[in-house]
């Protein structure tokens, strides 16, 4: 087979990878998106489109294995294409861990429901949520731009994420200890309040990896943490 046709289908094939990729990301940020509203807004029924859209993103997490196997076994890819293809199946892993942190809150949004809960008690997990919410756009639009500045900017902006959390959950234990009535929708939240910090953390791991994937140096110093 002539050396034009085999690169050609090994391009076709990186594409395909990309896509994949590319549509969990989308998806992944949608989850978290909703999972937040139903939040805020007590709804019920965008909870349960969250719970089930999470099928989705785990079959395209196989799709992504099963596409990096076969380019593994068949291209032999090495160097530049090499870290393309094995950073591609540890975003996709990422991602998929993100839509599973966003349905877990949407889970426990139905629970709360009927709960006593502070209002700002549940505005500090939305602020918090939000601040993830931008974290994972950046990150999702350095890699669809390979921006490694904006890259870099998303792995710094961990210790932000850090600080609202340690000071949310301050804000709970706070509720909690005032009034007892709160103890059930403040644990909860706390649990919520974890989900969104670690998606928050694998949003940074992408980070990581693509600044990995384009420079072909791993991230050595260390990740920038919060002060609380």
């Amino acid at each position: 087979m002539p050396a034009e046709h085999l690169v050609k289908r090994f391009d076709d094939e990186l594409e395909k990878l990309d896509a994949s990729i590319s549509e969990m990301g989308g998806l992944a940020e949608s989850q978290l998106a909703m999972a937040l509203a139903a939040l805020r807004e007590r709804n019920s029924e965008t909870a349960e489109k969250v719970m089930k859209a999470d099928n989705r993103v785990d079959e395209l997490d196989r799709t992504v294995q099963n596409q990096v196997i076969r380019m593994l076994a068949l291209r032999q890819p090495m160097a530049n294409d090499l870290r393309l293809i094995v950073t591609s199946i540890k975003i996709a892993s990422a991602l998929e861990r993100i839509a599973d942190y966003a349905k877990n809150v949407a889970k426990r949004s139905l629970q709360i429901q009927t709960l006593t809960t502070p209002p700002p008690a549940l505005s500090g997990v939305d602020r918090l949520g939000r601040l993830v919410q931008a974290l994972l756009k950046d990150v999702l639009d350095a890699l669809a731009s390979k921006d490694d500045a904006r890259a870099r900017a998303v792995w710094t902006r961990d210790a932000d994420v850090d600080d609202v959390y340690h000071g949310l959950v301050r804000e709970l234990l706070t509720y909690m200890m005032e009034d007892a009535r709160t103890i059930s929708a403040c644990t909860q939240l706390m649990f919520m309040a974890k989900n969104i910090e670690r998606i928050g953390d694998h949003a940074t791991n992408i980070a990581e990896l693509l600044l990995f994937r384009w420079t072909g140096e791993e991230v050595v110093e260390e990740r920038p943490r919060g002060t609380s």
